[in-house]
Parts: structure tokens; sequence; C-alpha cells
């Protein structure tokens, strides 16, 4: 490599550099780096495991680059982003090497018949965070090699300072930041489900689930407070968002969205399936004995997240719910279609929906 190459290079990784740490979203980051490193390394697949705090398994995401040609000459890349269900057959191969990757912290390459299968660890405290996977047909240079650590370092650094800022203190749920992010991308896909600008991830998100939508808070919170003071209900808060966490799904998401309140949203086949999930976040909280406080109770309303309708709507409409649960006696799970369906609620008009 010249060095009018490498510095041609060097300034077109910066430019990439420069536009991955723009970005104020955790899960939009992730696709950056795929679409950053793949062009860089000239392969055309590159994928990403990521690990929870628990060392488990929460994601893969797949990117794959396509070059075409139109009639009028000018050529058109296209990209795919495809994110993998967790519990498909894994790639054997890649899970062993994954795994000697782990064993050993640093990134290691396998031969095959046609290419080299190479996997980096991507590391966040000293603790690995995920995995970077490629293939190509040989092996990296060394320049190459510190080009791909260095970019990891910067992901790996910049994701772990944006995962803070959308994380509540006290529980490090998702906070209110956070959940205003995952509205925009989650109706963006919903409204669009047929668009052809839509990545393969958006599309099957918005295809294959509908998501619910649950405001959750904790009952008779201030008087826990006034009873055994702050620091007894910041335990409760603390063990109570351990619990439900517990009890929901690696997939679903949980936040914090001020004081005693929570938010979660799920992906769920229809209404029976969506409150199964919600009846066994309220049974979890039921069950636990809380040290002073003993029992603690939560009340939960949701509603289907409906594309039509602005987010601060769905919000209010399972804010109402919870509401109407907490009038009826607390320690209960209400679904915002069944109050309307039974006439306890109105029927929603376009004016309370202020559809798009």
């Amino acid at each position: 490599m010249t060095n009018d190459t490498a510095t041609i290079r060097g300034t077109g990784l910066l430019g990439k550099l420069g536009a991955m740490t723009s970005i104020r979203d955790t899960e939009m980051l992730e696709q950056s780096l795929l679409r950053t490193l793949g062009p860089l390394l000239g392969v055309v697949h590159t994928s990403l495991y990521r690990l929870d705090d628990k060392q488990t398994l929460v994601r893969v995401i797949h990117y794959h680059r396509s070059q075409s040609i139109d009639q009028d000459g000018v050529v058109r890349v296209t990209e795919h982003v495809n994110e993998v269900e967790l519990g498909q057959e894994e790639d054997a191969e890649i899970a062993s090497l994954i795994e000697r990757v782990t064993m050993l912290g640093k990134p290691c390459t396998r031969l095959s018949e046609q290419d080299y299968l190479v996997v980096y660890p991507m590391l966040g405290g000293n603790v690995v965070r995920g995995f970077f996977v490629f293939r190509r047909e040989r092996e990296l240079t060394a320049n190459e090699d510190t080009m791909v650590r260095g970019v990891l370092e910067v992901f790996s650094n910049y994701y772990s300072l944006l995962d803070v800022s959308q994380r509540d203190r006290l529980t490090s749920l998702l906070n209110r930041q956070a959940l205003e992010n995952n509205f925009e991308r989650i109706w963006s896909a919903l409204l669009q489900t047929e668009s052809p600008n839509l990545t393969e991830v958006e599309n099957r998100s918005a295809k294959s689930s509908n998501y619910w939508l649950a405001v959750i808070d904790i009952d008779h919170f201030k008087r826990i407070n006034d009873t055994f003071g702050h620091m007894v209900g910041d335990e409760i808060l603390l063990l109570v968002s351990r619990l439900m966490q517990s009890a929901l799904r690696a997939s679903d998401l949980l936040y914090r969205y001020g004081g005693e309140e929570f938010v979660a949203i799920i992906c769920a086949e229809n209404e029976a399936i969506a409150n199964n999930v919600f009846e066994r976040v309220r049974l979890a909280i039921e069950a636990h004995n809380f040290p002073r406080v003993e029992k603690v109770s939560i009340s939960v309303g949701y509603v289907q997240v409906d594309a039509s309708v602005l987010p601060i709507e769905v919000l209010s409409r399972a804010d109402r719910s919870l509401y109407q649960a907490k009038q009826d006696g607390r320690n209960r799970v209400y679904d915002f279609q069944q109050l309307v369906d039974s006439g306890v609620f109105a029927k929603p008009t376009y004016t309370d929906a202020e559809l798009f």
C-alpha cells in the first residue's frame, strides 16, 4: 500500500467513524458498525453477535451489500440488514470459533475449503460484549487487523457512553429518552411495512409481530416512602425492576418512565399471549417477599400499538387502563380494548387518536 493510498483510506475511515459516532441510538449504531467495516474489508457479508450483562446472546445481526448496474450504467448499492430470531439453528463453525475467541480473549481465524472465517471479540470494560464475524478469501494484513481493532474499540467506547446515557441511574433500566428513540423506530417500521426503503430488520419487525405497550405502576409507593423512608423505597424500586426483568422475555423492552412508573413494550402474536406476559410480571411481584415491606403489588394497563395513532396517544390509552386498574382495587392487569368492548371506556374517535 502506497502512502497516498493509506492517506486516502485513512481519511475515508475518519469520515465513517465521524458518521458512526453521530448516531444517538444503540441499535442503529450496531448497524452502522457493520456498514462501516464491510466495505473497508472488501467483504459483502458481516455479522454482529451481541451479549447482555449475563453473557447471554441477545441479538444476531447480519449485513449484506450487493451492487447492480442499471440501464444507464449507474452503479447502485443495495444494503440488507437482517436480525435473526434467537432460537434458530446456529452455524456450528461460527459457534465453535466464538467459543474459542471467548476462551482466548483475542481474535481467531479458521481456514475452510473456500475462505477464512474471522471472529473478533468486542470488549466493554474488559468484558466480552459481543463478536464481529465475517468471511473473506484471504487473511487480514497487519494494517487491516489494526484498523478493525481500532474501529471496534471506538465503537465499544462510544456504545458504552451511549448506553449509559439511555439508562436510569438507580435501576439501570432503559430511560425515557431510550423509550422515545424506540417509539420512532417502531412507528416508522409499522407505518412503512411495504416500503422498499426499509431494511430487512425493519420489515421483519413490522410484519411478523404485534406490539403491545404497558404502563406499570407500583401500588401505594408513596405510602412505602412515607412509612419506611426513601432508602427502602429505592430498594423496592430496584428489586421490582429486577423481578420484572426476570419475568419478561429477552426480546421484551422495559423502561423506567419516572418515579415508580415503568413502561414495557413487547411483541406478541395476539392479546391472549400479551395478557399472559403481563400477568406473569404481576404475579412475580405479588409472590415476592420484600425486605421490611414484605408485600408489594403492581397495577398494569396495556394496549396494542396502532401505527396510525401517535405514540403519545398510545401511551395515554395504556395509562388510562392503568388508572382504571387502580380504581378497581389495584394489583390487576387491564387491556384498553377490553375496557372499550365492555363499555367502561368510550370507543376512541379520530379526534382522540390524532392520526398521522
